[in-house]
């Protein structure tokens, strides 16, 4: 059984294909933005470079293309686009109401994003909900948002992918014994965020079941 970790959210096109949701939004706001320059002191027929140095550059404009670049191809959570901004001077108050604005169009949605950071890291690292927890923090999502993701992970995802992980790694514990195994194999599934518990059970399983297959073999 697979993770329940992702769900398709109507109106994020970031989850759907980022590149043309933000393209779309950012060609529609960025067009608004030139025909805004007048009111700022500029030439409406040769805008600014948003991106460009010096004293006369836009915070806004600048912090605006800072984001569409980041949101670009992936998707991140508010905290690392701000953190982001904080890097390139922008001032907080435009950074937040930036921030703000990119969440009400979608392009900022920090529970779609711990889906879809669960879906994935579940399915490629083989990771537990404890550790997708402890990376979701990292990346600045609220506890509240990274426990409502990682409680998706249903207790059958995480003992097959457990598995997984210990019937790869027994390939090259073939030569050690048993006990050796036994603490290898558990000490990696607690690094990738498993109980003992649980590791303790899938390791001494899938090692009697090794051992048949042997005996079948001899």
């Amino acid at each position: 059984m697979t993770s329940k970790a992702a769900r398709p959210v109507a109106g994020r096109p970031w989850e759907g294909d980022v590149a043309a949701g933000v393209a779309a939004w950012a060609g529609h706001d960025l067009a608004a933005e030139g025909r805004a320059a007048p009111e700022r002191g500029r030439s409406s027929a040769a805008p600014a470079d948003p991106m460009a140095d010096g004293p006369d550059a836009d915070p806004e404009a600048v912090a605006r293309k800072i984001l569409l670049d980041q949101l670009t191809g992936q998707a991140r959570s508010r905290a690392e686009l701000r953190t982001k901004l904080d890097r390139r001077g922008v001032p907080e108050e435009i950074s937040e109401q930036l921030l703000d604005r990119f969440t009400e169009v979608g392009l900022i949605d920090d529970e779609a994003f711990a889906r879809a950071w669960v879906e994935s890291r579940q399915a490629s690292r083989g990771l537990a909900p404890r550790a997708l927890a402890q990376e979701l923090r990292r990346k600045g999502v609220s506890d509240e948002v990274a426990r409502e993701a990682v409680a998706e992970v249903d207790q059958e995802a995480q003992e097959a992918a457990a598995r997984a992980l210990v019937r790869r790694r027994l390939r090259s514990l073939q030569r050690v014994d048993a006990t050796t195994a036994t603490r290898r194999l558990v000490g990696m599934l607690a690094r990738k965020g498993y109980s003992s518990g649980l590791a303790l059970a899938v390791v001494r399983s899938e090692l009697a079941q090794s051992a048949d297959e042997d005996d079948l073999l001899t």
